[in-house]
């Protein structure tokens, strides 16, 4: 097993701001969700730069997510439904070609407050040496 980790700086947007903006104006929806991904696949493609690669014989990848917010005002699953972003992120880097199950194994989500930094780490666990 191996880890690889990367960091997604800022807070993502949380499922029912999403939700709400869906129901408004669902072009509003489109657009959240095109810079939410956007901004992930920057990160991602700058942790690329800096080396992150995946191989094909590491797939599929566990997912450990750190979720850093500013505060407890929102309810834990509508802050992990930002995982969308990031794994549409990761195909739009080029870091994973698809995001089915022979590339996305299982998920594990740890949530802690750090008002001053919040970010999302992911560590992506190998399942090969």
């Amino acid at each position: 097993m191996k880890i690889k980790r990367l960091v997604i700086p800022h807070e993502l947007m949380d499922l029912n701001r999403y939700v709400n903006a869906e129901r408004s104006n669902r072009f509003q929806a489109a657009k959240i969700k095109k810079e939410n991904t956007y901004r992930c696949a920057v990160a991602i493609k700058a942790a690329m730069n800096e080396g992150l690669k995946i191989y094909d014989e590491e797939l599929p990848l566990d997912f450990r997510f750190q979720w850093y917010v500013p505060n407890k005002r929102k309810d834990k699953d509508n802050i992990a439904f930002a995982k969308k972003f990031i794994l549409d992120g990761m195909l739009q880097s080029g870091l994973i070609e698809n995001d089915g199950w022979k590339q996305v194994g299982n998920f594990k989500d740890e949530f802690y407050v750090d008002k001053e930094n919040p970010r999302v780490v992911i560590e992506l666990v190998t399942r090969t040496e």
